[in-house]
């Protein structure tokens, strides 16, 4: 496995695993390396230190900080969303497709949910008239 530091034409940086530096180039050339912050694929590596392991008798260090302030007014409005919508409805997971249906056909109390549905997946349910929107970011499992 190798790390890679990412940043997005808008200055967004991220890190991200991948298989093998093969497996990260074949992935950026399909349009599947996103950044979590605006969703753009158009990323490039950035300079970063190599990860190194401390001797077995030093102390371990203590963990880094979390990031605390935004980079950007849009970045922290992203944030205020994703509050939004974690407090106020039901992480479905990978049924959101079959949960969105049986709400929308009252087989199902109604609530508000959010989850993850395949491409194909939330197309049918757009054609079906199930009232579904894309969130601007990732679920808290998938973000790096």
């Amino acid at each position: 496995m190798i790390r890679y530091s990412l940043r997005c034409p808008e200055d967004h940086g991220f890190e991200s695993w991948f298989q093998s530096s093969d497996a990260f180039d074949d992935l950026l050339a399909a349009g599947r390396v996103a950044c979590p912050v605006c969703g753009s694929s158009s990323v490039e590596k950035v300079l970063m230190a190599p990860s190194v392991r401390p001797a077995r008798k030093a102390a371990a260090a203590p963990p880094p900080k979390p990031l605390s302030a935004p980079a950007s007014q849009m970045e922290e409005a992203f944030r205020a969303l994703r509050r939004q919508v974690e407090e106020n409805s039901e992480y479905v997971g990978m049924n959101f497709a079959t949960e969105a249906r049986k709400i929308h056909e009252g087989d199902a109390p109604e609530r508000a949910i959010y989850g993850e549905a395949k491409p194909e997946e939330a197309r049918r349910l757009i054609e079906d008239g199930v009232p579904v929107a894309p969130l601007p970011f990732l679920p808290q499992r998938k973000v790096n």
